[in-house]
């Protein structure tokens, strides 16, 4: 038929014209894809990784098959232009990147753990753990994504959660108390900062008919979903993803509860906002307390109540070394350097009159565990007692004129500090006490005493007491001695005399003094971190770095008169945070020194102390002012030198290597002149094994007994981390079934020497059972010389690894452990010698 033919050819010619358009199209497509591919790498040769970026995203949006051939290209773009975004504060547009490279590659785990890695940086911690476990999930022996998650997950799920957990005694009393209230008649309940939802669980088992909770972490608050809904409660308890200051009253909960159960207590009692969110919750989400005007007693669930009830805080005078040398120099001169001219360094952690808003009142210390321990210079007394039922006394409190107390001295010494606890009555019948000699999973709060203050057994102390800023405020405000002297303690954080007996002669003496004083030029103070004063008072660590330093210099300075040169020998000392061992290098001869501390008062510091110990004025400059970005901290002098020597920090605090720094060594060793080295040029890993429940109590949630008996652990338990950080092994209660074994060497001047992997053989000289490996590190400066770090001089804690699953051993077993190093994570496998050979003859 015509009408049908002529149809059927119509829409043939139409298919044919559209043949001839895809082709042509096709052909263009190619083309682009090809141009911007050869673009790209023509950009890469370049280091423009900008437009190599845009290039690549054109490329494999136009042709998706490509992505497989160009993924290594890709990412390694996607990594150098992320870094320069980074560098330059374009964030938004970082993120940008990483969002179009994720639409390309959804599943790819190095993109996503970079991202993660910036996330970090920048402080989304929250954000940055969920792409790090991602990138476990999609590759779990992914080495980069495994460190990182560990490394993040001590600050998301802190350490104290396990040991929380892990207390019995502290959970079931918390459990009996809820019962009562529930019993009485507190049906209502909210859970404030409900962790993994423990104690919101124990008021619905308890039959309460209502129950909320609130939990800011965005981790804990998914953890604790997680929680209550297998253990079949997620109908039954509503979780709310915020703090309790921003929930409102019917948007958030439908009514006012008649139970607030807590704790939201640090080992300073207030630290976490107890007593804010407590007035809050008084004001608009608890019914009025039943000793309130107005409340029918005859209704207790239209009445509020608190658990817990209350707490009575104490505190003592103590004598601690180890608190001492973390927050007081202790020494006049380290590595040759005089310090006095330093004035008064001091620590951020301090309570006077003058501390800014970085300073915090207080740090926290397990004292039983404290090397050295500690004597207690006072009987306990109580500092305060606090009604959390009584919500005009919680307004009132920080409005309280601070209160003097004077507490009788028990035996001579030198007060180091006030050690602080508490006893937190939960109700009427049911108390947990945080004391020192309590087997409690809260440490004590640590208020230093910033300088030397002695007294005798006849003394008496003057603590002052107060509540500002809903902190808990205790310091040493002097001494009062039998003699009838006053002392006090001035803003300046020196003790002085207040009032003195009459004595012409000494007040004449007095008055001499005061002329010779520059009363418009005070001593200048500065502050250091705890971790930067208990460095500078390692004089072993400085003595060891002049000697090794001075060997290297006087090297060089014979082979520079050989040569007939008198140019200047340089030197980097790129360590983190305040370090004077560019100052002592500068010290040692003809040495151009440069240091990369970046706080301007780090710096005044430095620059005081290299004017008083007749430093040129040449010798010591700061590097960072010389460099674009902290990416070029390690690059030549100037264009035609190389350094003499770079001093490179690879142990952090912890105990942890430092990420990256073989990586550093790697690019320190093609900067270094001929004769040159790296400080330390050779790292030894020492370890033994230990059988210790503390460290298994503290790491990881051991069953279900000692939380109630609900299912918390296989949940929390995904945030444990398989090394433990800044352990003190000399403390640590522990059975060492084995002697100490070179278990790694890492050496930083010849990489012919590394390895990643290796087998040792560790004979057990008592019977256990192998929980863990702590690990340190002798630290060799040279050849001869090395600092360990596991001595009692030490500013490093160790580290260990905790096995997966705890090995029986006999006295005489041999336990091979195999021992892998990727970057600067260390993992370690232990077996014993007959499931070694039962495994190979499978």
């Amino acid at each position: 038929m015509p009408s049908g033919g002529g149809e059927a050819v119509k829409g043939r010619k139409r298919r044919s014209r559209r043949r001839s358009r895809a082709q042509r199209e096709d052909a263009g497509r190619g083309e682009l894809v090809s141009s911007s591919v050869q673009s790209a790498q023509q950009c890469l040769l370049q280091q423009d990784y900008g437009t190599a970026f845009v290039h690549f995203l054109l490329a494999l949006n136009l042709a998706p098959a490509l992505k497989d051939l160009a993924i290594d290209s890709f990412r390694f773009t996607l990594l150098k232009w992320a870094d320069e975004l980074d560098g330059v504060g374009r964030i938004q547009e970082l993120f940008d990147c990483y969002e179009q490279a994720l639409e390309l590659f959804p599943k790819d785990e190095v993109i996503i753990n970079s991202m993660g890695e910036h996330l970090f940086r920048m402080g989304f911690r929250d954000e940055a753990a969920a792409h790090f476990y991602k990138a476990l999930k999609l590759k779990p022996d992914f080495p980069e994504a495994k460190e990182n998650f560990y490394r993040v997950a001590n600050w998301l799920v802190e350490r104290w959660h396990f040991l929380m957990l892990n207390d019995n005694g502290r959970n079931r009393k918390y459990q009996l108390a809820i019962q009562r209230a529930v019993r009485d008649g507190c049906t209502s309940v909210l859970d404030i900062g409900t962790g993994t939802g423990i104690l919101g669980m124990c008021a619905k088992k308890a039959g309460a008919s209502e129950v909320y909770a609130c939990e800011l972490s965005k981790t804990m608050y998914e953890l604790a979903c997680e929680v209550v809904s297998a253990n079949g409660m997620a109908d039954s308890i509503k979780i709310l993803h915020k703090k309790s200051l921003d929930m409102e009253i019917p948007r958030d909960i439908p009514s006012r509860v008649s139970l607030v159960v807590t704790e939201t207590v640090d080992a300073g009692l207030l630290g976490e906002g107890i007593v804010e969110s407590l007035i809050h919750a008084w004001k608009h989400l608890l019914f009025p307390p039943a000793n309130a005007e107005g409340v029918p007693l005859s209704n207790p669930s239209q009445t509020g109540r608190v658990i817990p009830a209350g707490a009575t805080v104490f505190a003592m005078a103590v004598q601690c070394p180890e608190i001492r040398r973390h927050h007081r120099l202790c020494v006049s001169a380290v590595g040759g350097l005089d310090l006095s001219a330093a004035g008064h360094i001091r620590s951020p952690v301090r309570c006077s009159e003058d501390a800014d808003e970085s300073s915090e009142p207080y740090t926290t210390e397990r004292l039983s565990r404290l090397p050295g321990g500690f004597a207690a210079l006072t009987e306990p007394c109580r500092v305060i007692q606090i009604d959390f039922n009584n919500p005009q006394e919680l307004e009132g409190l920080c409005l309280r004129e601070a209160v003097q107390l004077r507490v009788p001295v028990i035996q001579d010494g030198d007060v180091d500090a006030l050690a602080v606890w508490f006893e937190l009555h939960l109700d009427q019948e049911n108390s947990i006490s945080t004391g020192p000699d309590e087997d409690t999973c809260w440490e004590q709060a640590v208020y230093p005493v910033p300088s030397h203050c002695s007294v005798k057994c006849s003394d008496e102390l003057l603590v002052d007491v107060s509540c500002r800023d809903t902190y808990l405020r205790v310091s040493c405000a002097g001494v009062t001695s039998s003699s009838s002297s006053r002392l006090h303690i001035s803003s300046t954080d020196e003790v002085v005399s207040a009032e003195v007996p009459s004595n012409p002669e000494l007040e004449l003496c007095s008055a001499l003094a005061g002329l010779q004083t520059h009363h418009d030029c005070p001593a200048r103070s500065f502050t250091l971190d705890s971790s930067e004063i208990v460095l500078l008072n390692n004089t072993n660590y400085h003595e060891c770095f002049r000697k090794a330093m001075a060997k290297l210099l006087s090297f060089l300075e014979a082979q520079e008169e050989s040569s007939s040169s008198s140019k200047p020998l340089y030197v980097l000392d790129v360590s983190e945070g305040f370090s004077v061992l560019s100052l002592m290098a500068a010290r040692l001869g003809p040495v151009r020194a440069y240091s990369s501390v970046e706080k301007q008062q780090h710096q005044a510091l430095l620059q005081l102390l290299a004017r008083e110990n007749g430093a040129h004025e040449d010798a010591l400059e700061f590097w960072l002012g010389h460099v674009e970005d902290d990416s070029a901290v390690l690059q030549r002098p100037d264009p035609e030198k190389l350094w003499s020597a770079i001093v490179l920090d690879c142990v952090e605090t912890c105990g942890l290597l430092r990420q990256n720094f073989m990586e550093k060594a790697t690019l320190a060793r093609c900067l270094l002149e001929e004769g040159g080295r790296i400080f330390p040029e050779r790292i030894v890993i020492h370890g033994m094994l230990v059988e210790s429940d503390t460290l298994l109590q503290e790491s990881a949630v051991q069953g279900t007994e000692p939380t109630l008996g609900f299912n918390i652990a296989p949940f929390i338990n995904q945030f444990t981390v398989p090394v433990h950080v800044f352990l003190d092994l000399s403390t640590l209660e522990c059975t060492h079934l084995s002697d100490p074994a070179e278990l790694f060497v890492l050496d930083l001047m010849d990489t012919n020497n590394n390895y990643t992997n290796r087998d040792v053989w560790v004979r057990a000289n008592t019977s256990g059972k192998v929980t863990a490996i702590p690990l340190w590190y002798h630290i060799y400066l040279d050849s001869d010389v090395r600092v360990s770090t596991f001595r009692p001089d030490s500013h490093w804690k160790q580290v260990a690894v905790i096995l997966q699953r705890p090995l029986v051993v006999n006295a005489g077993d041999q336990i091979k452990l195999s021992v892998q190093f990727h970057k600067s994570s260390i993992s370690i496998t232990a077996v014993r010698e007959e499931e070694e050979e039962e495994t190979l003859t499978r």
